[in-house]
């Protein structure tokens, strides 16, 4: 049996979520909250397999709370459910550790990707991003890079763009203008044949 905590800062989608899970077989949830305080005091109390938590919740940030989670219980399996497919969400969850990002609308993909998520495997939306590997080792990540093309400043840029950092503070971080964090990530996405911000911090955990 996967034990599954669900937190939302809306009853009537926990409500729904707990009546959608309970249903199944092989998933029980044994605990529901509404809060990101009360996602750290139950997984405290109740150690799940999968925890399902809301992005943005009133008073409380459920991504600080995810990383207050995993800081702790480095093994916690974090699943993101949200209404919000926002590309820095994704790189930030992705960055902290995060195994899986769905949208709310999507409940037919929710029990599966609990249940993928369980099996160790990482979700992202309705299809399975893989076995995301948290690349610990920079120069191996560097080296990478540098056979596909990249530059090393063009490396920094995708290092910066994987733990989140929006244009303005990876121009701040590198001494650059805007500007000039635009065209490197225009340059990056051209030689990775990538299209989005998001497909670079995936090929970055991928490394």
């Amino acid at each position: 049996m996967i034990r599954v905590i669900v937190v939302d800062d809306d009853p009537f989608v926990c409500a729904s979520l707990q009546t959608i899970l309970d249903a199944q077989e092989d998933i029980e949830v044994v605990a529901v909250g509404t809060s990101g305080a009360e996602a750290i005091e139950l997984f405290d109390e109740h150690a799940p397999d999968v925890l399902l938590l809301d992005i943005q919740m009133a008073g409380s940030d459920g991504l600080s709370a995810a990383e207050s989670i995993i800081a702790k219980h480095v093994d916690a399996r974090v699943v993101f459910l949200t209404t919000f497919a926002d590309d820095d969400y994704i790189v930030r969850a992705l960055h902290m550790g995060a195994k899986g990002y769905l949208i709310k609308q999507n409940v037919t993909d929710i029990a599966p990707a609990i249940r993928a998520v369980h099996a160790g495997q990482n979700v992202l939306g309705d299809e399975v991003v893989g076995h995301i590997a948290q690349a610990s080792d920079s120069h191996a990540a560097r080296e990478s890079f540098a056979k596909l093309g990249l530059t090393d400043r063009e490396t920094e840029v995708v290092e910066l763009v994987a733990q989140g950092l929006d244009n303005r503070e990876i121009a701040a971080k590198l001494y650059m203008g805007e500007g000039t964090v635009r065209n490197h990530i225009s340059a990056i996405l051209q030689k990775l044949n990538l299209r989005n911000r998001t497909q670079i911090a995936v090929m970055y955990y991928h490394m």
